[in-house]
């Protein structure tokens, strides 16, 4: 019922840029929080920022300064510019979104399938 497609990952050398997209479609009534995880190799999924639907932001330590969430709600997609990146950042980077759908008044999350993001010279 609900798409998430993400793009923008690759490989990018430390101090390198990158923005990754996540652009949702369905039957979407609205869309709540939206925010961006990140999984590398032998560790737990941690969240790297999160946006609300009034436009509040969360980052996580490691990338606060460096990174910046934004949404388009006329678009249902959400932005992740990554600056300065350092090979640390190295993950797969998965889009999660709060839906609540047309047919039902109730919250979903939906998770997008993964970005490889690799920052190595």
């Amino acid at each position: 019922q609900v798409h998430l497609v993400e793009s923008g990952g690759g490989l990018v050398q430390p101090g390198g840029s990158l923005r990754l997209s996540c652009a949702l479609s369905g039957s979407i009534r609205s869309i709540n929080r939206m925010g961006w995880y990140r999984q590398a190799p032998g560790k737990q999924r941690e969240l790297v920022s999160a946006i609300t639907s009034g436009g509040t932001t969360d980052y996580a330590d490691s990338v606060k300064g460096r990174f910046t969430i934004s949404r388009d709600n006329g678009k249902n997609t959400v932005y992740l510019q990554m600056n300065s990146l350092k090979p640390e950042d190295t993950a797969v980077y998965y889009c999660r979104a709060e839906v609540v759908l047309l047919t039902t008044y109730y919250m979903h999350p939906y998770w997008g399938q993964g970005t490889q993001v690799t920052v190595s010279s």
